[in-house]
């Protein structure tokens, strides 16, 4: 058992759920964040229950720029240091630029990018100078190539990996290890929440499981993986796209969203 704690952000469903299980299991003490109340507390009850640990809910909106400040008071406020933080929050807006909803695409900007730098800071900070600790975001195979469709979210993600790698080496210097979690297409409910039920990328990828997906993030911050591609077919596609003109990778990336039917 670990006596440690994980604060896994975006907990309530999908990757976020398997990771707070899967912390859980290894005798982890959980923090769960997302908006949902309900749903935390429910999943905050169920790992107690079957793990043994300690599961604090925490309902916040990361897309409110005062969520991660406050956050971190919390966890001041009720003595909990935060080992292992999991920036596992995010979504995604489907369409053209032009016309899909401002206001939408500066929240995911807002969850995905500064809400995961904000509490990278916060958090990270207390883990360097307790010379121990891990960050684990979530970036996507996203991360490789320009979106068309998809633009601010798979800008988004590129951040997230490029952001990773550069703490990863500065957090070395502390003791603390940093990866990124790149997966593909996962069973979730990103895509309904993103609308894309008619993209192509819906009907013709082959999907892993969230728990897979959590899974290996997992195993790959324990070991110390700077990057965690999941799968060897999104491995040979994050590789080939580093040859590949940024061009022909964004018509490729256009071609496999676009709707059908």
């Amino acid at each position: 058992m670990s006596n440690q704690t994980a604060l896994i952000t975006g907990a309530s469903g999908g990757i976020g759920l398997e990771f707070a299980r899967i912390f859980a299991r290894e005798g982890y003490d959980v923090v769960l964040v997302a908006r949902s109340a309900d749903k935390l507390a429910a999943l905050a009850e169920s790992l107690s229950a079957e793990f043994g640990v300690s599961a604090l809910a925490h309902p916040a909106d990361l897309t409110d720029p005062a969520a991660p400040d406050a956050l971190f008071a919390a966890m001041q406020e009720k003595g909990i240091a935060v080992d292992v933080l999991v920036n596992n929050a995010g979504f995604a807006t489907f369409g053209h630029f032009v016309e899909t909803d401002l206001q939408q695409e500066l929240d995911e900007i807002q969850l995905n990018i500064t809400a995961l730098t904000h509490l990278s800071k916060l958090f990270g900070r207390e883990m360097a100078a307790r010379r121990r600790g891990g960050i684990l975001n979530v970036a996507s195979t996203a991360a490789f190539q320009p979106g068309p469709l998809m633009a601010v979210y798979y800008a988004s993600k590129a951040y997230v990996l490029s952001f990773s790698e550069a703490l990863a080496n500065e957090m070395a210097d502390f003791g603390v290890t940093v990866s990124v979690l790149c997966p593909g297409a996962t069973v979730t409910d990103f895509f309904d929440r993103a609308d894309m039920g008619k993209s192509g990328l819906t009907k013709n990828m082959r999907m892993m499981s969230a728990k897979d997906v959590a899974e290996l993030g997992y195993r790959g911050l324990m070991n110390g993986k700077t990057v965690v591609i999941t799968g060897w077919m999104n491995r040979i596609l994050a590789f080939s796209n580093r040859f590949a003109p940024r061009s022909l990778a964004a018509k490729i990336a256009r071609k496999l969203q676009e709707p059908q039917g």
